[in-house]
């Protein structure tokens, strides 16, 4: 038997420790030795960093930082205080002055010694990004959601596919031992046939970074700081006046020039298990019909406050979609623990719902029996 190299052992193991270690997802795959960069010089991966703002220290600082054999040696980010503290937190780990800061992507994607980048930037600024680091050949992890479009995600999708690189994409959730189990039991018959499913999360208001007074974001143009690339951020969205809200963590979610909405940024999770605990990865409900609520008007914020949402799919089953304040006096009548978000799958023997927290069930003596 052929002698595997310890390059090639070490770059496999690479893709399940960062998976592990930030909250990925890690997929069995079996991957080339030359997945992370031909010319590599050392059993090292060398990550870039786009994006470095809130969602970053989670990524990058307590994930892809833990990681023995990688090393994160560059960052973009077009706030210069994100990018200077980052590369202070980033230098204090490894002990050296290791990691270079640019305001410009471009540049970084223009490095050959970088052989993967992780992207944790606002949501119009994923496929763009995702897109340029492909064609750099660049492998990658991309934060949720993919991008604000279907068309987006489907370009991006033949980018990767057309070039065997290797993509992650921020379903952390299915990395956390309950998530899977409630999708096992789901699956193979614990509660018998799926019928229907129930799925919410927060709305714009319960969201805890969105202040409470109305109208929500300020629209008052202001001096843009001296320390943003404005128009850097802005990228591909329209140009808008800049507020002292505008390029803050919610605007990411609650702006339609940025984002699909709450809906989306935090929707997109508990959404995920439903489709992972019906199997139902390679395809979609084919019905939707809801209603929802917006925003004041004069608000920053102008994505959909409230929702709810009625989904079928091909074969039979039924998923609502609601935000918290809609689900609630329903998702109450049978649950027990209604949290900020949730995924509770309706079979013809009971229920199993799941959360950040636990798993539940319509006889909780019988969940303790598989715990």
């Amino acid at each position: 038997m052929k002698q595997k190299n310890s390059t090639e052992c070490n770059r496999r193991s690479f893709i399940a420790k960062s998976a592990t270690a930030a909250g990925f997802l890690a997929f069995p795959t079996i991957v080339p030795s030359s997945v992370f960069g031909k010319n590599a010089p050392s059993n090292r991966v060398n990550v870039a960093s786009i994006g470095v703002g809130a969602r970053s220290k989670v990524v990058n600082e307590a994930g892809v930082a833990s990681i023995a054999n990688a090393r994160i040696i560059a960052c973009a980010d077009p706030n210069r205080n994100n990018r200077d503290r980052f590369v202070k937190v980033i230098n204090e780990k490894y002990g050296g002055d290791y990691c270079q800061p640019y305001s410009d992507f471009r540049e970084v994607l223009k490095r050959d010694d970088i052989d993967a980048v992780t992207i944790c930037t606002t949501d119009h600024w994923h496929v763009p990004l995702a897109t340029a680091a492909a064609r750099a050949g660049k492998d990658m992890y991309v934060e949720k959601p993919v991008g604000v479009s279907m068309t987006q995600a489907i370009r991006l999708r033949k980018e990767i596919e057309s070039r065997r690189l290797v993509f992650q994409y921020g379903t952390q959730q299915r990395s956390t031992r309950h998530f899977r189990q409630a999708c096992e039991l789901a699956r193979n018959g614990y509660i018998g046939d799926i019928k229907s499913i129930d799925v919410w999360c927060d709305n714009m208001y319960t969201q805890a970074h969105v202040r409470n007074e109305k109208p929500y974001g300020e629209t008052l143009e202001a001096p843009v700081p001296d320390y943003l690339d404005y128009d850097m951020w802005i990228g591909p969205a329209p140009l808008k006046p800049y507020s002292v809200d505008r390029c803050k963590n919610t605007s990411g979610f609650h702006v339609y020039d940025y984002s699909l909405g709450f809906i989306a940024g935090w929707g997109a999770h508990p959404l995920d298990i439903a489709q992972w605990g019906l199997g139902m990865d390679h395809t979609s409900p084919v019905y939707y019909e809801g209603s929802g609520t917006l925003p004041p008007s004069q608000s920053l914020y102008d994505t959909i406050h409230s929702w709810d949402v009625h989904c079928h799919y091909a074969n039979g089953v039924s998923l609502r979609f609601f935000s918290k304040d809609y689900a609630e006096p329903i998702v109450s009548k049978y649950h027990y623990a209604v949290k900020s978000l949730g995924t509770v799958f309706h079979g013809t023997q009971g229920w199993i719902g799941v959360d950040r927290e636990a798993m539940y069930s319509h006889d909780r003596n019988k969940l303790r029996s598989v715990n």
